[in-house]
């Protein structure tokens, strides 16, 4: 049970040898809670299992009948976990609760509402060359998530045989697509549901190249297929194949589709308040992110004035000399951020950031990103604190069960995405761009656009705007017109943000609910006479794990979740 377990929660965090160490701990959490919790947790196993769909030789049943049944076992969950008696539990395992419970409001949204199988063509492409640098994949998946970079290339035997099998499944699957995406009427995800297929077509050719790298929490990492066997090349021919027919189907199908993308207000609202447990509504929201984007653009442009004597960055055109500028930008990092307490001092933290490090782009295929690396790689590493994440997960898994797996249903998102957000401005306020004042320019610009753009996914969720106007408007705001609506990026980043809610607004109303949590501490060690003690506050904000905010602030600071 367990290893299917760890099979369906697709995280890499658990290194070899570090799955004892866990399962102790598990077993002395739960010697010392009631029945109940060994209960609970059971119920979590089975959980997570229930939401896998039937497979046969890694070839997933999304059809209709399917999904149809498995919706209505959905209630005999709610009611099981309803029932389970929560008295003398501690507030960590009343979380741990709360988060299950968060979990199984996302499956019901997802089987009323989002219903990416039979909606949302991007579902269907699972094929990963990148680690992400969140818990999970961005977005909904079908499964199984063929995750290339948990492989060790060269392959061995098991892993060549495992990899075979689970892209001979690919062309299977994405012919059982078609059927299950008859009802789909969602114009711009089909309008910009081709893309992921072209990257995923990419990807199996490089792989059968040879000449790919993975993008995993250790570094790039080539992926040499040395010595594969002639099923394996058959199997990633097939499968590009038949991801390079899916992607032209899913483009000539498109012009037939006149749905909207989002899933409206009330929908919006109920997901925010009972899967991600975030306590701005869909208005609230609007409010917030345009307020943060006017308060970064006039503090961009009273720092343009502060700066208006210094000479500006020049960027530096020379690869090599930008690689050895950006490696001592990751030193400076981390150094900083350990010295002034901001991340307890571990062995996993420079390797992390230093695994992220950049390279050189030239002018002409710059992005939003890459503009401002271009001249200052730093706010992009303060963003990239989510390695960091990951990695204090890898060494220091935590105890529970639950929350060694990640949140499923993008939960995390408004403590991944937020936390890294406000990282930026916590490393720029206590002195990281000090002898480089133009750093702190780039950081508002950056703060601008995530604004920006979070805005934009709201007016899609509601059917105000369309991808494309949501494009036009995300780079519209974002200063010194780095940002382009036709880009990869911003499609990218749009399409994400319409496939599921409220991911677009979390790095803002992710980093709003850090300031809170702040003030809240702040406000008690004042009234206590004691002192404030950030490193110790964001100390206990990391061991509680990538929970909802208001799960933390519940641990961190003794207040009732709301």
């Amino acid at each position: 049970m367990m290893r299917v377990l760890g099979a369906i929660c697709m995280t890499a965090m658990m290194m070899p040898g570090e799955a004892g160490a866990q399962a102790a701990a598990s077993s002395a959490a739960a010697t010392a809670t009631p029945a109940s919790h060994a209960a609970f947790l059971r119920l979590f196993q089975e959980w997570r299992q229930y939401l896998v769909p039937p497979m046969k030789d890694y070839l997933p049943d999304y059809s209709a009948a399917t999904m149809q049944r498995k919706a209505a076992e959905l209630p005999s969950f709610r009611a099981r976990l309803n029932a389970i008696d929560r008295s003398g539990w501690t507030v960590e395992a009343d979380n741990d609760f709360r988060l299950v419970e968060a979990e199984m409001n996302g499956a019901d949204f997802n089987f009323r509402v989002l219903t990416p199988w039979r909606r949302d063509p991007t579902f269907y492409a699972n094929v990963f060359a990148d680690w992400s640098d969140v818990p999970l994949h961005e977005g909904p998946y079908a499964e199984p998530h063929i995750d290339l970079y948990k492989f060790k290339y060269p392959l061995n035997a098991a892993d060549q045989a495992k990899l075979t099998a689970m892209l001979a499944a690919v062309p299977a699957m994405l012919q059982a697509a078609r059927v299950n995406l008859k009802p789909s009427n969602a114009k711009d995800l089909w309008t910009y549901g081709d893309r992921a297929f072209k990257e995923q077509s990419a990807t199996l050719q490089a792989l059968e190249a040879g000449t790919l790298v993975l993008r995993t929490l250790d570094g790039p990492t080539p992926a040499p297929i040395t010595g594969a066997k002639p099923a394996l090349l058959k199997a990633i021919r097939d499968a590009r194949a038949a991801t390079d027919s899916f992607a032209a189907w899913v483009k000539a199908e498109a012009p037939g589709k006149t749905g909207p993308a989002g899933v409206g207000k009330e929908n919006y609202d109920w997901f925010v308040k009972n899967v991600e447990l975030l306590p701005y509504s869909w208005d609230e929201q609007e409010v917030l992110l345009r307020r943060e984007l006017e308060r970064s653009i006039a503090a961009l442009r009273e720092e343009e004035v502060r700066n208006r004597a210094l000479p500006p960055i020049q960027p530096i055109e020379d690869p090599v000399a930008y690689r050895k500028m950006a490696e001592a930008k990751a030193e400076k990092f981390a150094r900083f951020i350990v010295e002034t307490g901001l991340i307890p001092d571990r062995a996993y933290v420079r390797p992390a950031v230093d695994g992220q490090t950049g390279n050189y782009v030239p002018p002409e295929k710059r992005n939003f990103f890459s503009h401002i690396t271009a001249l200052d790689p730093l706010p992009l590493v303060s963003h990239a604190i989510h390695w960091v994440d990951l990695a204090r997960a890898r060494a220091e898994p935590p105890a529970s069960p639950v929350r060694s797996a990640p949140a499923l249903f993008s939960i995390y998102a408004n403590r991944s995405e937020g936390y890294a957000t406000a990282f930026e401005e916590i490393a720029m306020r206590a002195g990281l761009y000090d002898d480089i004042p133009h750093g702190r320019e780039l950081v508002w610009i950056a703060l601008a656009n995530r604004a920006a753009r979070g805005l934009a996914s709201l007016y899609v969720q509601s059917g105000q705007m369309d991808l494309a106007q949501a494009g036009r408007f995300h780079a519209e705001w974002t200063p010194r017109g780095w940002s382009d609506p036709e880009s990869p990026l911003v499609g990218f980043e749009q399409l994400l943000y319409a496939r599921q809610p409220g991911y677009g607004p979390s790095y803002v109303t992710g980093k709003l609910q850090l300031d809170r949590l702040l003030a809240n501490a702040s406000h008690a060690a004042e009234q206590a006479g004691k002192p404030f003690v950030m490193s110790d506050v964001l100390a206990r904000t990391y061991a509680a794990g990538i929970l909802p905010w208001p799960l933390i602030e519940r641990e961190v600071n003794g207040t009732p979740a709301k």
